[in-house]
């Protein structure tokens, strides 16, 4: 490696935490180091955020269009789109004068720390550090997989060919998503969870019209169910099919997707060298800024746990940078909305019904039904809808939830709202596109000042 093995920062990890920390310590003219062990983007790029959604576009490009080559063609896109956001990254990165080398770091202190860099082993010293190694799926030693049969949600975008039945074990984000997914591409799919619900601390309503539309689309759900073991037939890995016992009867499937758990990728890093610890499950613990327990080393995105998504991994990423070097615009924002990305899109920001209830806000709810919507009659939209909590004395909005189509563009409307504590009355009185499903907002709106019957009443932008 040319110049200087001394430096400001060195981040282990090129995925959205690190990416967005290097990138934002070099604005500042700081001397920044990648260290990454396998392919810039990590594992968002290359085995979750940007091929799962890409698959997800070819599946509902495909849809009733669905042929032999099916598969082929969408594995191919993500092959495409992954080649070209590495290229984008790359050349982000280099233009801002970050070094990039390719290896497993290890810390031999709290200072330094080893990289092993083919034959070489190069040590770095470094003022701060960023832990960004992300998390993998959790593989259970009672679990047969073979990565031909039994997927991971990483193995399983090395798929083939389609098979006809797949069992998804695990109702969280990642297995509603992939069962969105390849029941869209034809194939029949069966969601199994233990638990009693799926989407834990989604709000009831959206999760209740999910479920329905599963039901409608064939998909079959094994929820608060028994499972018992996972086998392959034979135990012959790659041949015949996958026996999972429900609810003690033993049931065949081509395949399977296990997706009950992340753990953090910390085994290699030699954590305690540097005086840190991570739970049983990897995870980092850190404070508000991102700091572990040793100061000058932080940790940020899937490898401190929670929220788990690539947009706080950004931002995230960005002040632990602006936080090391003492720049003021360091913490994270209260309100940012999550997206799950099934078929249809789940997205919200802000409170539910229960939390509110919980805390004795007051509060009235509003809602719109896309069918009821011009844009929605035009796109055949049958489910899908918008509803707004709003405090009952004040009128400022609580909380979005959404569930259909562009419900992950949708809520920035609403976290913009939420965030300016801006009055129900303000979505009253917006022109809104028409035709369009931002309309919503609207209609929701009315519905609210039906329900508070202010209808008419003064609101507080016009003083």
């Amino acid at each position: 490696m040319a110049g200087s093995s001394k430096f400001d920062m060195t981040v282990i990890g090129s995925g959205p935490a690190g990416q967005r920390a290097a990138i934002q310590a070099a604005k500042l003219n700081k001397r920044v180091l990648i260290v990454e062990k396998e392919f810039v983007g990590g594992a968002c790029v290359h085995k979750g955020t940007i091929p799962s959604k890409t698959l997800r576009e070819a599946a509902i490009t495909s849809n009733n269009n669905l042929n032999g080559n099916t598969l082929e063609w969408a594995m191919q896109k993500k092959e495409e789109v992954i080649k070209r956001e590495v290229a984008v990254t790359t050349d982000q990165l280099h233009r801002n004068g970050v070094q990039i080398i390719q290896g497993l770091a290890s810390f031999i202190n709290d200072r330094e720390i080893n990289i092993v860099h083919g034959d070489e082993i190069l040590t770095i010293e470094s003022d701060f550090y960023v832990i960004a190694t992300g998390a993998s799926p959790l593989q259970k030693d009672d679990v047969p997989f073979d990565h031909r049969q039994i997927f991971t949600s990483d193995s399983i975008l090395t798929l083939t060919a389609l098979p006809n039945t797949l069992a998804v074990l695990g109702a969280g984000v990642i297995g509603t998503e992939y069962a969105s997914i390849f029941n869209r591409l034809g194939v029949k799919v069966s969601l199994i969870d233990r638990r009693k619900s799926l989407l834990r601390g989604v709000d009831n309503e959206v999760v209740n019209a999910l479920i329905q539309q599963f039901e409608d689309q064939g998909v079959d759900l094994f929820i608060g169910d028994t499972v018992g073991e996972i086998k392959l037939q034979n135990n012959t890995p790659g041949n015949g099919a996958v026996t999972i016992n429900i609810n003690g009867k033993d049931v065949d499937f081509n395949a399977a997707l296990i997706s009950m758990g992340r753990q953090g990728n910390v085994s290699e890093l030699n954590l305690a060298r540097a005086g840190i610890e991570a739970d049983k499950r990897g995870l980092i613990k850190v404070n508000d800024n991102f700091q572990t327990t040793v100061p000058h080393i932080y940790a940020a995105g899937d490898v401190i746990g929670a929220p788990s998504l690539a947009a706080s991994s950004f931002e995230q990423g960005r002040i632990c940078a602006r936080h090391a070097f003492c720049l003021e615009g360091g913490s994270f924002p209260p309100h940012f909305p999550f997206g799950i990305y099934t078929i249809p899109e789940i997205s919200w920001v802000g409170e539910d019904e229960l939390e509110l209830i919980k805390k004795g806000i007051p509060f009235v709810t509003g809602r719109a039904k896309y069918k009821e919507l011009a844009k929605g009659q035009i796109s055949g939209e049958k489910y899908g809808f918008l509803k707004i909590h709003v405090h009952r004395e004040t009128h400022k909005i609580l909380g979005v939830h959404i569930i259909g189509r562009g419900a992950t563009e949708l809520v920035h409307i609403g976290q913009m709202a939420l965030s300016l504590c801006t009055p129900i009355e303000h979505f009253v009185y917006t022109v809104f596109n028409y035709p369009t499903l931002a309309e919503a907002y609207k209609v929701a709106a009315l519905d609210v000042l039906n329900q508070l019957d202010v209808a008419g009443k003064k609101d507080s932008c016009q003083g």
